[in-house]
This record gives structure tokens, C-alpha cells and sequence, in this order.
């Protein structure tokens, strides 16, 4: 079990990831417009996979074979792992290319930048954010289902995950990014004594989503160092619920307090980025340096302008076995998930 590091023992990792929102403002920094030879690239690896196989999960690397993109694919890889921790890709035509199509190559490029791993019990690889009739007070809901409603800030369950926007819905919706890496050095160098806290594991609701005959709840550190590299793992809404479980461990007041100085770094503006989604825009980003959260949106049954986003959850082939702490290889506690490869 991950313990609490000492006072002495915290201390500011990887500083040249750290940013604050005005180094981040102008949006081209942190976005690659698609060109049209690029566009046609993926348009003749999508017909090359697709000759191949009937399944977009059957869908490899190999299948999807790019020549144009693969240095910018690199690129964005470095950013995500070693940098500022997001990108943008927009311009994908959805519109022309449809739905289907449009999310064959978005996993395509996704095999470019690592492999998937299921994201929820049902082994879902190629997921959907959207409404799928979930309240925002069903123990059970994820954040993925629950439509309409901002998300507070909160990392996904894998090295990185990536949204493809198929329609952006009426409006609203935008994503919010916030530098946890920045977070964590600020909290290391203002109060090392409540950021050693978070080193020690914390309990998580599985939302019912636990192995068969396993416990309600999980427990992983907010923050863990390997090699000099720091790995967050930080879903407040998920911690504070699994509280409801008599089982799960209590929070002590030192973790409160902890969560709550945190918080309070994560949801600085100054600490965060805010990025609008159109149709075919795609954004990635690195759980373990940036967290995500969104503003609430609308959307329009009758006029079938409903948002709709297909995610993606990646283990990037940039960190190896011996990059990474256990309890981030192979999903860690999450690993039963992967039992199942289906898509949404």
C-alpha cells in the first residue's frame, strides 16, 4: 500500500511540464489544422483498413498505414508525454466522411499514439460521451453518460484518452484543462506536509463496476513518482463517493484538508486552459500532468443536435514497464475491465 511521503520527503517534479494559462493562450499553440493532403492520407488509410477488416476494433497500427502525419503524430506524442500534456487535431470532415467512418480514423490515429485499453466493465475501447440517461446523483453514473451537466476537474483511468467531437450540440460543452503537475509542485512548495498526504492511497468508488466478488471500492495515491516522473491519478467526485461504502476506508482530516488545498490549485483559472470543440476536432490529453473537466451544454432533440463525442483510452508505448509505478501497469486496479473488447 502506497504510504504518505514526509514533510522532507516532497518535492517539485518534472518542472519544464509546468504552465499557467496565459503561456498557453493563443489556441495555435496547441492545435494541428489538418492540410488536405493530410486529410486524403487518412481518407486512403481508412480505405486500406477497411479492405482488411469489418471491425474498426481489428484496426491496427499497421492497418492504418500513414506516411505524412507520422512525424506530427510524433510530435503530438513528445507534447503529450514530456510537454504540456494536450493537443488539439481539428479539421477532420465529419460531415462529408460520416459518423462511422469519421471514428474508423479516429481510432486509427489513435493507434499511433498507443494502445487501447477498455474504459468501463463492458470493455468499451472506442466509448461515447454523451447523454445516455444517467443523473448526476446515480451512484453508478460515469461521467461519460451524464448529458448536459459541467464536470468538475478529474483525470481518466489510463495514460491518455483521447475525444473526437462528432457534433458539438447547440452549445456549451467546452472543455476545461488544468496543469495538475503545476498543481502538485505548488502544493509541494507552499504545503509539503498535505501534499506527502496524497501519496498515500486513496478509496475510490468502482461506481459498480468491481470485479465479481471483489470490493466495492479501490485504492490508488493522488500522486506517485517513478524515475522523477510524476503519475496523478485524481477524481475528487469518485473519492468523496465511495464514502458511501461502509467498507471503504474514511478519509482522515489530513486528506480532507489535503483534497481541498488541491482543489483549490486545480480550479484557479490561472492554472487552466478552456478549448471549444467543433465537428471533427480532436483533443488529447495525458491524465497523469493535466486533469479535465467540462461547462455545462445544450442540446436539441427535436432538431437531433445532440453532443456527441467518441473517446478513446490509450496507453502510450512512450512509457515503458520501468517508466511506470505498479499500480499503473496494465490498468492497475481496473484490469478486469479488459476481460471484454467491445465497442460503445
Amino acid at each position: 500500500m502506497a504510504m504518505a511521503l514526509t514533510a522532507d520527503e516532497v518535492q517539485p517534479l518534472e518542472r519544464h511540464a509546468e504552465w499557467r494559462a496565459a503561456d498557453v493562450a493563443d489556441p495555435e499553440v496547441w492545435t494541428h489544422r489538418l492540410t488536405a493532403d493530410e486529410i486524403a492520407e487518412l481518407e486512403a488509410a481508412l480505405a486500406h483498413a477497411r479492405s482488411h477488416v469489418d471491425d474498426v476494433l481489428d484496426v491496427t497500427k499497421a492497418l492504418f498505414p500513414l506516411d505524412i502525419l507520422v512525424p506530427v503524430l510524433d510530435e503530438i506524442a513528445e507534447q503529450l508525454i514530456n510537454g504540456r500534456g494536450f493537443q488539439r487535431i481539428s479539421g477532420l470532415p465529419v460531415d462529408r466522411l460520416g459518423a462511422d467512418d469519421a471514428s474508423w480514423i479516429y481510432w486509427g490515429i489513435g493507434m499511433h499514439l498507443g494502445v487501447p485499453w477498455a474504459q468501463n466493465a463492458k470493455g468499451h475501447l472506442l466509448g461515447d460521451v454523451k447523454e445516455q440517461g444517467k443523473a448526476l446523483d446515480d451512484p453508478t453514473a460515469r461521467g461519460n453518460e451524464i448529458g448536459g451537466s459541467a464536470l468538475g476537474f478529474h483525470s481518466d483511468g489510463s495514460d491518455l484518452v483521447g475525444l473526437l467531437c462528432l457534433d458539438p450540440g447547440v452549445s456549451g460543452g467546452e472543455s476545461l484543462i488544468s496543469n495538475a503537475l503545476l498543481c502538485h509542485n505548488l502544493l509541494a512548495a507552499s504545503d509539503p506536509e498535505l501534499a506527502g498526504a496524497l501519496y498515500e492511497g486513496l478509496p475510490y468508488d468502482f461506481r459498480g463496476e468491481q470485479a465479481v466478488d471483489g470490493k466495492p471500492f479501490y485504492r490508488v495515491p493522488a500522486f506517485s513518482r517513478q524515475g522523477g516522473r510524476l503519475f496523478v491519478r485524481y477524481i475528487p467526485q469518485f473519492i468523496l463517493a465511495s464514502q458511501r461504502h461502509e467498507s471503504a476506508p474514511r478519509l482522515t482530516a489530513t486528506q480532507k484538508a489535503a483534497m481541498k488545498a488541491y482543489s483549490a490549485l486545480v480550479d484557479d483559472p490561472d492554472h487552466w486552459v478552456e478549448m471549444s470543440f467543433d465537428a471533427g476536432d480532436m483533443q488529447f490529453v495525458n491524465n497523469y500532468h493535466v486533469l479535465h473537466g467540462r461547462r455545462e451544454y445544450v442540446d436539441d432533440t427535436e432538431s437531433g443536435r445532440i453532443r456527441w463525442l467518441k473517446r478513446l483510452w490509450l496507453a502510450t508505448e512512450i512509457l515503458g514497464p520501468e517508466d511506470r509505478p505498479d499500480r499503473f501497469q496494465a490498468a492497475g486496479a481496473t484490469a478486469h475491465w479488459s476481460a471484454k473488447r467491445t465497442k460503445a
